[in-house]
C-alpha cells in the first residue's frame, strides 16, 4: 500500500514566517486507478497540532494518501509555530487566530495555486477542527474568490454547545491566556498509553476501541504546545459563541458564503460536539451543502477518530472524496 508521492514546499508570509507544506499525489503504480482532479485540495490543521496526522494512519492509508489514491492532488500546511514551519529570523512574536486565519491560510492557498499541476484557479479546502474555523475566518474576512469547496472536519463556527470540560478549561480568558505550555508532546507520549486503559477519560478525543493507540510515539508527533494568546482568544470565542477577526463577526460573514460545503460530524465528539460541528451547515448560504454524520450510539466516533480510526477510510475518507469529486466543475 503506497503513501503516494510526497514533495515538500514552503509558503512565505509578509511577516516573515516560512510555512512548511507538502504535496501528496498518486504513485505511478496507482495512477491508472486515479481519476484526475479538477482542483487541488488543501488541508488546514487545528488547535495544538500540526499536519503530521494528515499523513499518518496506524492501519492503512492516511487521509492524504487516500485522497491522492482517489485522484486528488493533496496539500497540507504547517501554520506558524507548527511542525517544520519557522520564522526567517528566529523571531518568536506573539500571534493569534487573526494571523493564522487571515495571513497563514492565505499564504498557503497562494502557494498551492502557484505550484499545482492541475491548472486550477481554485482550491478546495479541508479544515480540521480549529482549522475549519480558520478556513471560515479567511473566507469571511478576506472574501477570497480562489476558494472552491469547503469541508469542515469536526470544526466549530458558532459554539452551539460546549463540552463541560472544555467550558471549564476556557472559563476565564485571562487565565487561559496567562499560562504558558511546554513539553506537551512529551507529556502526551507518557499519558496516552495510560489513558487508553481508562476509555472514559480519553473518550472526548478518541475511542481506543476503534482506534489503534499502541503506537503512541507516532501518534503524538502531531501534538504542539498550545499558544497562550490563542488560548485567550478561544476562551473569548466560547464565551461570546461567535468568533471575531479584524472586527468581523465570522459567523455573520460566513452566512453569506455560497461555496459548496460539507460538514463532517463525529457523533461522539467531546471536543466539538455534534450540534456545534453541524452549525456551519445551518448558517451558510450555500445551495450545495451536506452533513456527513459519522458514528452512532453503537459506534462511538470521537474527534480524532475521523482521521485515524480503523474504519476512517470507508466512513470518512471515501465519502469526502466522492463529495469533492461531485463538486468539481
Amino acid at each position: 500500500m503506497s503513501d503516494g508521492v510526497i514533495e515538500r514546499f514552503e509558503a512565505r508570509t509578509p511577516d516573515g514566517w516560512i510555512l512548511a507544506m507538502r504535496r501528496t499525489t498518486a504513485s505511478v503504480e496507482e495512477e491508472l486507478t486515479a481519476a484526475r482532479p479538477r482542483r487541488p485540495v488543501l488541508i488546514v490543521p487545528g488547535y495544538g497540532m500540526n499536519s503530521f496526522i494528515f499523513g499518518y494512519h496506524p492501519r492503512g492509508r492516511s487521509i492524504e494518501a487516500h485522497l491522492a489514491w482517489r485522484g486528488f492532488e493533496v496539500w497540507s500546511v504547517d501554520l506558524r509555530a507548527q511542525g517544520r514551519s519557522r520564522h526567517a529570523h528566529g523571531v518568536k512574536a506573539l500571534f493569534g487566530l487573526e494571523q493564522l486565519a487571515l495571513v497563514d491560510v492565505n499564504a498557503a492557498i497562494t502557494e498551492v495555486l502557484a505550484r499545482t499541476r492541475t491548472g486550477a484557479t481554485h482550491v478546495d479546502v479541508i479544515g480540521a477542527s480549529l482549522g475549519a474555523a480558520l478556513m471560515f475566518g479567511h473566507a469571511a474576512v478576506n472574501r477570497d474568490d480562489r476558494l472552491g469547496s469547503l469541508v469542515s472536519f469536526g470544526g466549530p463556527l458558532r459554539w452551539e454547545r460546549v463540552h463541560p470540560a472544555l467550558a471549564l478549561a476556557f472559563r476565564s480568558p485571562a487565565l487561559a491566556g496567562a499560562v504558558p505550555f511546554r513539553g506537551t508532546r512529551a507529556l502526551a507520549r507518557l499519558a496516552l498509553p495510560v489513558l487508553a486503559k481508562i476509555p472514559a477519560l480519553l473518550s472526548v478525543y478518541l475511542n481506543p476501541a476503534i482506534t489503534d493507540v499502541s503506537r503512541a510515539a507516532d501518534l503524538v508527533q502531531t501534538v504542539e504546545d498550545p499558544v497562550p494568546q490563542v488560548n485567550r482568544e478561544i476562551a473569548v470565542w466560547i464565551r461570546d459563541r461567535d468568533l471575531t477577526l479584524r472586527g468581523v463577526n465570522v459567523t455573520h460573514g460566513a452566512s453569506t458564503l455560497v461555496n459548496p460545503l460539507l460538514c463532517v460530524v463525529a457523533m461522539g465528539d467531546g471536543i466539538v460536539p455534534p450540534e456545534t460541528a453541524r452549525a456551519p451547515y445551518d448558517l451558510t448560504a450555500s445551495r450545495s451543502k451536506r452533513v456527513l454524520e459519522v458514528g452512532d450510539a453503537n459506534l462511538r466516533i470521537a474527534h480524532a477518530d475521523l482521521f485515524i480510526s480503523n474504519d476512517a477510510h470507508s466512513l470518512v475518507f471515501d465519502p469526502v472524496a466522492r463529495w469533492l469529486g461531485e463538486q468539481s466543475p
